[in-house]
């Protein structure tokens, strides 16, 4: 299980990372201007009120929207969204159902989404490999040569 005391840790070691000042939420600086990678999500508790912050559920960037749906197909007990969401590479993320080796991952590819190239080029450390299934290996074939041009 994952805390906020994790997220902060792996956040903080990342080069440029401020932590925001009013509410849980961590951005990077990127032409002047701060861009988010992690903040608390906001719930709507109760419809035409202000959303409340869950302090168990981080909305987290992601590359794509196709990344999005990918990592909430993988684990919905662990990723979802909610309409406000819809379109916007970003996921939620239950604390409680992550283990900190996850929150790692999500944490350096969150930032690595928004800060600038000189930055991850310069100080981001190397992205932990995961490990991938092996394709069979293509047997080759010798293929025999037609004529090019037209044929009658």
């Amino acid at each position: 299980m994952a805390t906020q005391a994790d997220v902060r840790r792996i956040a903080m070691s990342l080069p440029g990372v401020d932590e925001g000042s009013e509410r849980f939420a961590f951005s990077v600086r990127n032409r002047d201007k701060a861009k988010g990678f992690i903040w608390v999500w906001m719930e709507r508790v109760n419809p035409k009120e202000p959303r409340v912050a869950n302090d168990g559920v981080l909305a987290v960037r992601v590359a794509n929207v196709a990344q999005k749906d990918l990592i909430i197909a993988s684990s919905p007990t662990k990723f979802f969204t909610e309409p406000h969401y819809n379109g916007f590479p970003a996921i939620l993320v239950r604390l409680d159902k992550v283990d900190v080796a996850d929150l790692e991952v999500l944490v350096l590819e969150a930032w690595r989404c928004v800060a600038p190239k000189e930055l991850v080029e310069a100080g981001a450390p190397p992205a932990k490999p995961r490990a991938r299934p092996r394709k069979a290996a293509k047997k080759t074939t010798k293929a025999t040569k037609r004529p090019r041009g037209r044929s009658s």
